[in-house]
């Protein structure tokens, strides 16, 4: 056993983007020409256009990016947290680090010179179906490098959280690897999110390797589990991904999730509730997850205390519940 004192739940590695928050209808995403429900990297003239055309409509700014998402959901439930991203020091880059530290999560990344690029964004659409489209420029959060991972901090967490959309770039991929085989050295558990359907199927090889070599939990919504194994029925998916990782967590949208520990699989129900804004869920429900097991939950409960929070993040607009979750833990998973 190791003896290290555990001062986080969680690190986090992530993009580090602030969001700008706005709904539109299905014809905004056809003038610019992007895919329903998912995530589309543009460069700075395309976001600009976007951005141009939604200037006289009601818009909201958060510090963002999917596991930044999942750190703020964890920090709401009373557990200590910290993350890793690449801000540029620009505006957007202290907006970014004061949002995190009011909430307590610890950040400590060091800023580029403005003069190197710009903090990434991300312009956060959701249409009346409740369903969110991204189109985001990665701006500096491409520059992750290994210095960027406070490794101190990474030994004295109890789980080391990467999100997938970090293989879009070679230097972050890179820093997260690294982490990883420094998280396994230290008796660190590490977790990985699949984060995208089109993030499985760039990188599909490269997660099947890196979920066997280093992941003790793993998480990803159906159509990505679907995009993993190749299988359709979700049952063999979550089989066949059990065996790449101890601990999978398979989200199903409404009904809740599939959970995998050393080959028992078992169904977790959701929450029924009337969502508006699908944006944020599979992060608050990795968040709820990593809090639970990070207090010594069973995984059930964990899934459980997850799909808690994704069903309530989907009744309000944006990536974020906006108070703390502390004194629900008890009456949700006792």
């Amino acid at each position: 056993m190791s003896t290290v004192n555990r001062n986080f739940d969680v690190f986090g590695v992530g993009n580090a983007l602030v969001d700008t928050l706005s709904f539109v209808d299905d014809a905004f995403l056809e003038k610019h020409q992007l895919a329903r429900g998912i995530m589309t990297l543009a460069d700075s003239k395309r976001q600009g256009d976007i951005l141009y055309d939604l200037q006289d409509r009601s818009l909201e700014l958060r510090s963002g990016g999917s596991a930044c998402n999942t750190i703020w959901n964890i920090a709401l439930c009373g557990g200590k947290a910290a993350f890793a991203g690449k801000v540029a020091a620009d505006a957007n880059g202290e907006f970014y680090k004061r949002d995190l530290e009011r909430l307590g999560v610890a950040f400590n990344s060091r800023p580029i010179a403005e003069n190197h690029g710009a903090t990434g964004t991300c312009v956060v659409m959701t249409t009346p179906d409740s369903q969110r489209t991204m189109c985001t420029h990665l701006g500096v959060s491409i520059k992750l490098g290994k210095d960027d991972i406070d490794l101190d901090q990474v030994k004295h967490s109890k789980y080391l959280y990467i999100e997938g959309y970090l293989w879009d770039s070679e230097v972050p991929r890179k820093a997260c690897e690294h982490a990883m085989e420094f998280a396994k050295k230290h008796a660190v558990k590490v977790a990985l999110t699949f984060s995208d359907p089109f993030c499985v199927d760039r990188y599909r090889d490269d997660f099947r390797r890196i979920a066997k070599e280093y992941c003790d939990v793993v998480f990803c919504n159906a159509e990505e589990a679907r995009s993993f194994t190749g299988w359709h029925d979700l049952d063999a998916c979550v089989k066949e991904l059990n065996g790449f990782s101890q601990h999978v967590f398979v989200t199903n949208s409404a009904d809740g999730a599939f959970v995998a520990e050393n080959g028992v699989i078992q169904a977790v129900g959701g929450f029924p509730v009337k969502a508006i804004d699908t944006n944020g869920a599979g992060d608050a429900f990795a968040g709820g997850v990593l809090f639970a097991l990070a207090h010594d939950y069973s995984s059930e409960k964990a899934a459980r205390w997850g799909n808690y929070l994704g069903a309530e993040i989907v009744k309000i607009h944006g990536a974020r519940l906006p108070d703390s979750y502390t004194e629900h833990v008890k009456q949700v998973i006792g």
